[in-house]
């Protein structure tokens, strides 16, 4: 006994069956994605913190922070520390400013004795590229410490060498830094020379 085909029946079949291929599509898509973990969420990258730098090395000369201080806007004839440099009808050295004394270390990090002034300290400089030059070492002598050190002798793995400036910089001057220098192959005729290796420490001003 045989059954005849009902017209469309291959086309049904051909539906559903199209249907059944979707619908496992869709199941397969769906676990896929529910099995995948979402993406990590983007994180903006922070700039890295410069930390400050009180210690550098030229050559064999190591150079390091000691202090900074704040002498305000006046130099007073009454604070004389140093009488060999001061003398009868000595002024207050003044400024619409502010004056700071800075004093780096020195120190012979190599095996031989380095040259006379073959070091030194040079400009002060703030956070806007702004340079405040030392004020003369004569007119500020007698303010400065008997023992000031700068540009002598260092002989081998000796204490620190006391250099010590003062600089007139402006009130509005902030994130301070002074310029370490020494001839090239810490030679003093390459320091005469303008053939200079710097660095720049960081300044702790009270």
């Amino acid at each position: 006994m045989k059954f005849r085909k009902q017209p469309g029946q291959a086309s049904r079949l051909l539906l559903v069956l199209a249907v059944v291929i979707l619908v496992a599509v869709i199941i397969t898509y769906l676990v896929i994605k529910m099995s995948t973990p979402p993406p990590k969420p983007m994180t903006p990258e922070t700039p890295a913190v410069q930390l400050p730098v009180y210690d550098q090395t030229l050559g064999n000369i190591r150079f390091v922070f000691e202090s900074a201080i704040d002498m305000g806007n006046v130099l007073k004839a009454s604070n004389v520390i140093n009488k060999q440099y001061a003398y009868s009808g000595q002024k207050d050295l003044v400024t619409g400013e502010k004056l700071i004394q800075v004093t780096i270390g020195a120190q012979n990090q190599g095996t031989d004795n380095t040259e006379l002034n073959a070091w030194d300290l040079g400009n002060i400089i703030d956070s806007k590229g702004r340079n405040y030059v030392p004020l003369d070492s004569y007119a500020t002598a007698p303010w400065l410490p008997v023992s000031n050190s700068c540009g002598i002798l260092l002989k081998p793995a000796f204490n620190p060498a006391p250099c010590t400036k003062i600089y007139e910089v402006s009130k509005e001057a902030d994130g301070l830094k002074i310029a370490v220098k020494t001839g090239q192959e810490n030679k003093a005729t390459n320091l005469s020379s303008g053939k200079v290796d710097t660095a720049l420490i960081d300044l702790i001003v009270k």
